[in-house]
This record gives C-alpha cells, structure tokens and sequence, in this order.
C-alpha cells in the first residue's frame, strides 16, 4: 500500500493575502478556491512542477488559531520548497519583493535560505544536494 502527504494545512488571517504571496510571489499554482458558505473557502495551492503535496489555506478562526498564524512551527523552519535550480527561484523570488533571512548558504544537504511568509511562517528554499 502507498501513502502520501497529500495536504498540510497553513492557517493563515486572510485567503486572499495567502493567495497572493503564494500564487502571485512564489509562482504557486491555485487548485481550488471553493466557496463553502459563512465566509469558509476551501483553497489548495501547491508548487509548480508538484505531483501530491500541496497546501489547503486555512483563515484562522478565533484566538486560538489567530494566535498559530506564523507559529506554526513553534519558531523553526516548517516549511521546505525543494527546487531543481536554487539561483533561478531565488533570484525570482527577491524580485518579486520575498524576504529572505538569510544569503545562501551550502550544507551537506544541499544549497538553502531561509525565507518568511507575509504571515511570519519561516521557509527553506532548498536544492537538495546530488
């Protein structure tokens, strides 16, 4: 039998805002923005060139999940975007106004830099090594 993470919820205070930085900065496709009543859209973006994961937008509802939006991970890195070509991406991504926290920087693992979202969720842009 086969299993996947297929989806990972990212609670976030706006869809549109989300859509935007995702879609719009990261070049993130949007697979789905239902409408399902009461102000809830079920939304699901994922990476171009992505096959199963992707990301299911989540607004935040109450103090609890208001309080998640950019913690999500507890203050690491979370979140990784692997990419086939970190120079090309990266350069992409500082274009487009995306944060990094970071230069570049080589590890055994492979080229990375730490990036946040708009929402304060931090992210490794990483090309795996090999």
């Amino acid at each position: 039998m086969k299993q996947v993470i297929a989806r990972i919820a990212l609670v976030v205070p706006d869809y549109d805002a989300a859509i935007a930085f995702y879609c719009g900065s990261l070049g993130f496709d949007l697979l789905d923005d239902t409408d399902m009543g009461d102000g809830k859209r079920w939304v699901v973006v994922r990476p171009k060139g992505a096959v199963e994961t992707a990301l299911v937008i989540a607004k935040a509802e109450g103090a609890r999940q208001d309080a998640a939006i950019g913690n999500q991970a507890g203050g690491r890195v979370g979140f990784f975007l692997f990419t086939d070509d970190f120079a090309r991406d990266h350069a992409a991504m500082l274009e487009k106004g995306v944060v990094f926290l970071e230069e570049p920087r080589r590890e055994p693992y492979g080229t990375v830099a730490v990036f946040v979202d708009p929402f304060g969720n931090s992210w490794d842009l990483l090309q795996p090594a090999g």
